[in-house]
């Protein structure tokens, strides 16, 4: 696959905690316009490579990474990269939704307020923007009426649909999400799967799953890894029904993970 075709391209990608190596020469294409989930068992390596997307990994200690991760064409290790820009082209949705203990209002605008200058705020109508961002996750109606009080007080699946809501107003290229049903019921997992699939053709999205069905379901290729290494990356239907590798058919079958 060419640079152009990719949104995000790691090439040979070691990435450390310390002394202890999480990803080993991890080299992915991963394309726009589709739902990529990252599969494999606990502690194989799938969040961290998630969170190398926008190299939030490195709040959580000694992370050294070697290697190239480009987002867009733009290698994000490049000395001229703005974190808090990068972070907010590469949003985040995490596995417990955490919305902030302020007005739902408020918590839509929050990551715009933070990113934007006062004299362009001022061009904005605000009030439409948080319209839009609640519209887009099919919140708007169930909030209209209560804009003002906090966001906490909402059920756990409106709560997720408002941290992906959060993450609009920035116009973000790529949205990452680890686990972003897990805390929900089968109802609520099946609405937001079902919100997830109406955004990918606007978005490259890339999401972490232990939920076979989930990804089967939910995604348009996946990325099998083991012990900090991609075993295979193929179109879903295929990986589930005809895996190349021996290792994806023992977890695929329940064999191990």
């Amino acid at each position: 696959m060419s640079d152009s075709a990719a949104s995000i391209r790691t090439r040979d990608v070691d990435l450390f905690y310390g002394d202890f190596q999480a990803l080993f020469k991890v080299s992915v294409d991963i394309k726009p316009g589709i739902i990529t989930s990252l599969i494999g068992p606990s502690g194989c390596g799938k969040t961290t490579l998630l969170r190398s997307f926008n190299r939030i990994n490195e709040r959580y200690g000694n992370v050294t990474t070697n290697g190239e991760i480009s987002i867009m064409g733009k290698n994000i290790y490049d000395e001229d990269v703005n974190l808090p820009e990068l972070r907010k082209a590469v949003g985040m949705v995490f596995q417990r939704p955490n919305p902030l203990p302020i007005s739902i209002y408020e918590n839509i605008l929050f990551g715009l307020k933070a990113h934007t200058p006062k004299r362009e705020l001022r061009d904005l109508n605000l009030d439409d923007v948080v319209e839009s961002a609640l519209r887009e996750v099919q919140l708007w109606d169930a909030t209209r009426d209560i804009l003002k009080e906090k966001a906490t007080g909402l059920t756990l699946e409106q709560q997720q649909k408002l941290c992906i809501a959060r993450l609009l107003p920035l116009k973000p290229q790529v949205i990452l999400m680890d686990e972003p049903c897990s805390a929900l019921d089968a109802d609520g997992i099946a609405r937001v799967e079902e919100l997830v699939s109406t955004m990918r053709e606007r978005f490259t999205i890339v999401m972490v799953t232990h939920n076979m069905g989930q990804a089967r379901r939910a995604s348009d290729e996946c990325i099998y890894m083991y012990l900090g290494e991609i075993i295979e990356h193929a179109p879903t239907d295929q990986l589930f029904l005809n895996p190349r590798e021996e290792k994806t058919a023992m977890y695929i079958e329940g064999r191990y993970g």
